[in-house]
């Protein structure tokens, strides 16, 4: 019982301490997947935010529907991807330029 206890501890040690180290990694101006994405609100005060949804949810044949917005330092500016809807006759485009 002894022995159960003590590999209870230590493994309450190490859990507890990679928690407090959870705040060194970066995160990314910019990060998505196939179902949306955030973009950091100060990347979207230097460029286009919404092109920046928009040719994200393209690349998966998806249209970008922003879904909420925090106007502050270290805020982000969410959106999700969803499927082209009924009738659309074709995909969206993808802009270069």
């Amino acid at each position: 019982m002894r022995i159960i206890a003590a590999a209870s501890l230590v493994a309450f040690g190490v859990l507890a301490s990679a928690s407090a180290r959870a705040d060194i990694l970066p995160v990314p101006p910019f990060k998505g997947n196939d179902t949306g994405g955030i973009i950091a609100y100060s990347l979207a005060n230097q460029v286009d935010a919404r092109q920046i949804a928009v040719d994200h949810c393209a690349q998966y044949g998806k249209v970008a529907k922003f879904l909420a917005v925090q106007p502050y330092d270290g805020g982000y500016i969410s959106f999700a991807c969803r499927w082209v809807p009924y009738g659309a006759a074709e995909q969206p485009l993808r802009t270069l330029y």
